[in-house]
């Protein structure tokens, strides 16, 4: 070898060194602006129970996750319109309260009221009602009649609409095209539905949904209660108006108007006289949070059993994700792979696991398809480069990205010409060709060669790379005992325990 080569062997790095270092001066802040008087701390100390050891003590239940926010652990009862099946069984619904007011006066309310809103990760404060535009939305008073009012019936409105339509178009008439009959297809797939109020999704298709239960018996009249503002109990304060539900904090759920904090009131009743006329109205409702709601690792815990570790990680090759699971999980894999294919589509669409650790000269593994298509063959792109990958046949490890974008851009030099005993299907010499002079590839593997042949051409740089398939052993003789037109600055061998040996 020649005295100006640099040979780069990977390193075992010993974890018995503590992972994180304080710094105890960061520990608490520090003060930026002397402070006049004193500042005193009360610090109260609990004696020690001597009955830690008692029966009574190791019988004590374990902590209550917060109370603030969904949780699986924290549920509020079952969805009773959804059946257990699988993993729609997760879908929780919860009672809360809400204030119905004027679609106009939504987003000002919800900028007054945000610390008396519910707040909750990925549910908006605003919810909106499939009868929420006004038209339709509560029935009108017996006995009173106006000239203004729309016709009973369906056809009756649209006819009246059809007459008076003018250039404004939909602007003047907004429900023109919603009335209009529907084809003879969906009024069969919505037959039956309509009782129920419901969207026809299916339940793994959705997030959340806020419904407001009817209460079946009641008059009309009790449907008014709780109206407040400047037109009263009136009912025609909703007629023809559209409306908003602003989900209130689980804190106020089944409380009645009387009971809540003299904060809501007030700005209700600013935002009544600034306004003018309106109405707002103190509704409950119910919302249901379903399985797409949950994150990963909320969901495994709440289907594996009490006490097994989480499967929280797993490697990410394009569209695959590797699992790397323990002994205690194979009786639940099926599942667990489901759940993370739930999670993280569309970005994985193949769930492996590896069956066996990696025993074989071509360092290939045993993978065995859990959930997915069952095809292996991918595309990574790392550092804005694009490699084609075939899990089954060669050797990939995204795991060492970061390591060799250090080499890259702290090691290697325009001027170095770099040869990698152990390519693989290219991330090491691809990525350094974009800044070198010149790369000699080599792979025992004829498979992952094939793949570093197309990868070159995949980013267009057949002419700084050359390829070859050969033992480790001669390839590093032939490099040394031949004269090449670029002679080798830098030796690349990504190959652990054994990297050494290849040069003697």
């Amino acid at each position: 070898m020649t005295a100006g080569t640099t040979i780069l062997l990977p390193l075992h790095i010993s974890m018995a060194s503590p992972l994180l270092h304080l710094n105890p001066h960061h520990l608490l802040p520090r003060l930026r602006r002397p402070i006049s008087g004193r500042l005193l701390l009360n610090i109260r100390f609990k004696p020690l129970s001597a009955t830690a050891a008692s029966p009574e003590a190791s019988q004590t239940p374990p902590p209550k996750p917060p109370s603030h926010g969904p949780s699986l652990r924290r549920v509020g009862h079952p969805s009773p319109s959804h059946p257990p099946e699988g993993l729609l069984s997760l879908a929780r619904t919860f009672d809360l309260a809400a204030l119905r007011v004027p679609a106009a006066a939504c987003a000002p309310l919800e900028r007054r009221l945000r610390g008396h809103l519910l707040n909750w990760p990925r549910v908006r404060n605003i919810a909106r009602q499939p009868n929420d535009e006004g038209h339709g939305l509560l029935p009108s008073p017996s006995g009173s009649s106006s000239s203004s009012a729309l016709p009973p019936t369906a056809v009756a409105r649209r006819e009246k609409l059809a007459r008076e339509f003018n250039a404004r178009g939909f602007v003047e008439f907004p429900i023109l095209a919603k009335m209009s009959r529907p084809a003879a297809r969906t009024r069969r797939e919505n037959k039956g539905t309509r009782s129920c109020n419901r969207e026809t999704k299916h339940e793994k298709d959705k997030v959340y949904v806020v419904e407001v239960p009817r209460q079946g018996g009641e008059d009309d009249d009790d449907e008014w209660k709780g109206l407040v503002g400047e037109e009263g109990f009136g009912k025609g304060a909703w007629r023809g108006e559209p409306t908003r539900l602003l989900l209130l904090d689980e804190s106020y759920a089944k409380r009645s108007l009387d009971e809540l904090p003299e904060a809501i009131k007030v700005v209700l009743e600013n935002e009544a006289k600034q306004c003018g006329s309106s109405a707002y109205e103190l509704v409950q409702c119910q919302l249901t949070l379903f399985y797409d709601y949950w994150p990963m690792n909320e969901v495994l815990e709440a289907l594996l059993p009490e006490g097994m570790i989480i499967p929280a990680g797993f490697e990410t090759v394009g569209h695959i994700a590797h699992l790397n699971l323990r002994d205690e999980h194979l009786p639940y894999k099926t599942l667990i792979a489901q759940v993370v294919l739930d999670k993280n589509k569309p970005k994985i669409q193949t769930v492996v696991n590896k069956t066996d650790a990696i025993q074989n000269d071509y360092r290939t593994m045993k993978l065995e398809v859990l959930a997915g298509c069952d095809s292996l063959v991918t595309t990574v792109i790392e550092s804005g480069l694009r490699f084609k990958v075939d899990l089954a046949t060669v050797y990939w490890n995204s795991r060492l990205a970061t390591e060799r974008q250090r080499l890259v851009n702290s090691v290697f030099q325009n001027s170095d010409v770099v040869c990698d005993v152990f390519s693989g299907v290219g991330p090491i010499a691809i990525s350094a060709a974009k800044k070198v002079k010149y790369v000699y590839a080599n792979d025992l593997n004829p498979t992952a060669v094939e793949y570093l042949e197309r990868n070159i051409v995949l980013n267009k740089l057949e002419r700084k790379i050359e390829v070859f398939n050969m033992d480790a052993r001669r390839f590093v003789a032939a490099m040394y005992s031949s004269q090449h037109v670029h002679p080798v600055t830098q030796l690349v061998m990504n190959l652990p325990k054994d990297a050494a040996e290849f040069l003697a």
